[in-house]
């Protein structure tokens, strides 16, 4: 059994200071100067202090009685628990209940020994009164043992309990009444405010109040009067309600304070000296607290902060999010490495040479001319004929070299087997380009999952800080009368999220305006979870900076069932969206299917967040693959609803509008639909839209129906449009209006985009 803070080390002999003092105070507080230091004693020792040194500052503290035999019935009575402690410290044993008997044992040399005349206001003997004073100092004693024990190890370490705080509350409640008792009044007010000052500094919330109470209970004992407790609530509630604008604010109302009930009490009436002396304790701590380093208030309420929540929780999360993060992560390596393997460049020999190295190695070696012709030395000849051949699919007699013409003699053969070879060659080829071009889109599929598990992982790696915004958020819902047992907030600018337990009933509204004003970003409810019949979670997030709403209008062609135009508004998360206009070549139920299949590869693809470049590579292939001449034009916009940034995409389709105030913006691109060649290059653009801007894509059934590009934008100039859905209905109008009977001889599709902005 190992003590703690052994003589004579620096930390053992500064501990043996602060211990000594505490004990002279305590033993200052009683009217008689009874030992009431005891309870330190028993409490030092159970901490496992070092024993020497518990005795020697208890010894120092009897000086308070001014008497040798208080001085001898101390020592007597500091002996008996330390003589046992040092035992159990030899038997390697830690004390259990017994301790109760070596606090009670103690008590004799003070009931027998103490020099003490009773208090008249009690009808009983001396003896009968020391009594029940060492039965007091044997239960505080008890008490006092979990508040040292919780100072020493716990305080600025962990959350206290309410058990450990009252258990601390007695220390003070003697520690108080002495420094009332002994030094006087005016350093108690002083040691008092001070404290109270630098509370409302690190915590700034309504635990102040009862802490003040706490503060001042030393003096209405002493005083026995209320007075005080009511005097230190006003102290607390005057510097609580400037704390929001600094330390300095909140330590001058305290000093305005003081000083206005200074007046009532009749300070100003006493002499120049006693004025003084309060006023300065007063004024000193208030300086104290204002010239505190900012660095190191910071650091005591980020301590302070992390040590009141119940952080167990938060580091689970953290925990699992971090394992969850390097699996992905790793995951992430595996797609890469598939990546790399489909994409091992093929190592195949020549096939011009190989062509022709097996023609004369089996129709030549038959031939009787085969050893001229091998003198001749006509394989580059050779060659040459096969290049052309699988230049032009077949050869035949204008294609021979000058030399293999003048030497060979079975040419017709030649020429045969040649054609027969480059057929089977044509064949394998178009199997090898079919396989080359699958292992090229499974190559981007394993790429695009590659960059989707790499930014989860990052993502989910990231951990919940302890937030300071949560200490703000639980004062701003109380003074609104919204009480939360929960409050969970995490994440930074687009990513931050709250969580908080509260009742079932608090308006949706009410709440995101609070919460809001309280951390400085405008917040919107994303879920709400019910926990039970009267509570539920409330999950707010940042609330996007734009709203969006949207219009369509369609016609199928004249005479089809079915429109060949199929459009796409996707919600990709809580801040995108996307939306896109296919248009499949043709019209009717093939031209939709067509379309429709593009667009449901696209959302799908792009729920995922894969890099858009794969997607529409992936897309191509895909439909390329799929069936002959199936083709697809698109309009596709990726809009932010933070910045208004949109991204957009156009493959094949016609001219795109941007209708801000007074001005008219072309979208166009130059590329060929989807599905026409094995590979596509995009037109893409990035604009930025602002509130009251829309977006306009159209099919080529309705730019058509005007006469020229010109004609379609002066028409859109004169327009001032304010709802989306009558836009899209009026361009439809418009392109009907212009067509030969009004029926349409395309389909006909407006899909429109409206930004606003949030409230």
């Amino acid at each position: 059994m190992r003590p703690i803070f052994r003589m004579p080390t620096p930390r053992g002999v500064l501990f043996f200071c602060a211990l000594a003092a505490a004990m002279v105070l305590m033993n200052l507080a009683l009217p008689q100067r009874e030992p009431a230091a005891f309870v330190l004693v028993c409490a030092a020792l159970a901490c496992r202090c070092d024993p020497y040194a518990v005795f020697l500052a208890y010894i120092v503290s009897s000086a308070a009685a001014f008497s040798p035999m208080a001085t001898l019935a101390m020592a007597a009575q500091g002996l008996i628990p330390t003589a046992a402690y040092l035992l159990s410290r030899l038997l390697r044993r830690e004390p259990g209940p017994e301790r109760i008997a070596y606090a009670a044992a103690a008590q004799l040399p003070f009931v027998f020994l103490f020099p003490h005349t009773g208090y008249p206001l009690f009808p009983l003997p001396v003896l009968a009164q020391k009594g029940i004073l060492a039965l007091f100092f044997v239960l505080a004693s008890l008490l006092a043992e979990g508040g040292l024990r919780a100072l020493l190890f716990r305080a600025f370490r962990c959350r206290l309990s309410g058990a450990e705080l009252a258990e601390i509350g007695l220390l003070w409640l003697f520690l108080g009444m002495g420094l009332y008792a002994g030094p006087g009044s005016v350093l108690y007010t002083g040691v008092t405010l001070l404290l109270l000052l630098a509370a409302v500094a690190l915590t700034g919330n309504a635990a102040c109040v009862p802490f003040a109470v706490a503060l001042a209970l030393p003096a209405c004992i002493y005083e026995v009067s209320l007075l005080p407790v009511a005097l230190y609530a006003v102290y607390a509630c005057a510097a609580l309600l400037l704390s929001s604008y600094g330390r300095i604010a909140a330590a001058c109302a305290v000093v305005l304070a003081f000083l206005g009930v200074q007046y009532f009490l009749g300070l100003y009436a006493k002499d120049a000296a006693t004025i003084s002396l309060t006023l300065l304790a007063c004024v000193l701590p208030a300086l104290i607290t204002a010239l505190l380093p900012a660095s190191l208030v910071a650091r005591a309420k980020k301590s302070l902060l992390f040590y009141r929540e119940r952080v167990l929780p938060r580091i689970a999360v953290n925990r699992n999010r971090r394992a969850v993060g390097e699996q992905l992560y790793e995951v992430s390596s595996l797609f890469r490495e598939i990546e790399s393997a489909f994409l091992i460049p093929e190592s195949r020999e020549d096939s011009d040479k190989r062509i022709a190295r097996k023609i004369t190695s089996t129709l030549c070696a038959n031939c009787a001319s085969y050893a001229s012709c091998a003198r001749a030395d006509l394989g580059e000849s050779f060659v040459r004929l096969v290049r052309v051949g699988r230049a032009k699919g077949k050869v035949n007699l204008i294609d021979l070299p000058a030399e293999l013409a003048r030497h060979c003699t079975n040419v017709a053969g030649v020429l045969f087997a040649l054609n027969k070879e480059l057929a089977d060659y044509c064949r394998v080829s178009a199997a090898m380009d079919t396989a080359r071009a699958g292992r090229e889109l499974l190559a981007r599929q394993a790429h695009g999952i590659s960059e989707i598990l790499k930014d989860i992982a990052l993502k989910e790696s990231e951990e919940y800080a302890v937030s300071a915004g949560e200490d703000a958020l639980a004062r701003a819902l109380q003074e609104r009368g919204i009480l939360s047992s929960e409050i969970f907030v995490y994440g930074e600018d687009d990513t931050l999220t709250v969580s908080m337990t509260l009742s079932e009933n608090v308006p949706a509204r009410k709440l995101c305006a609070v919460a809001g004003e309280a951390l400085g970003v405008p917040l919107a409810l994303s879920e709400k979870l019910p926990l039970t019949h009267e509570r539920a979670c409330y999950i707010l997030t940042k609330k996007p900076r734009f709203d969006a709403s949207f219009g369509i209008a369609a016609c199928p062609k004249h005479g089809s069932a079915a429109s060949g135009d199929t459009h796409s508004i996707l919600k990709i998360d809580e801040r995108r969206f996307l939306v896109a206009l296919s248009d499949g070549m043709g019209s009717g139920v093939q031209a939709r299917d067509i379309s429709a299949r593009t667009l449901s590869l696209l959302e799908s693809f792009y729920k995922t967040r894969m890099p858009s470049e794969t997607v529409l590579a992936t897309v191509n292939s895909l439909i390329a693959f799929s069936a002959d001449e199936s083709f697809s034009c698109l309009d596709l916009a990726a809009v932010s609803l933070d910045t208004g940034c949109a991204d957009i995409v156009k493959i094949g389709s016609p001219a795109g509008f941007l209708l801000t105030e007074g001005k008219l913006k072309i979208l166009e691109g130059k590329s060929l639909p989807i599905g026409m060649l094995d590979t596509i290059r995009p037109a893409t653009l990035r604009v930025t839209m602002q509130a009251g801007d829309f977006l306009l894509f159209m099919s080529d059934g309705v730019t058509t129906a005007f006469a020229s590009d010109a004609d379609l934008c002066a028409y859109l100039s004169t327009l001032r449009p304010l709802n989306p859905q009558a836009l899209a209905e009026n361009v439809l109008s418009a392109a009907l209006a212009r067509v030969e009977g009004g029926e349409a001889p395309d389909d006909m599709t407006v899909l429109t985009v409206k930004l606003t902005e949030n409230a």
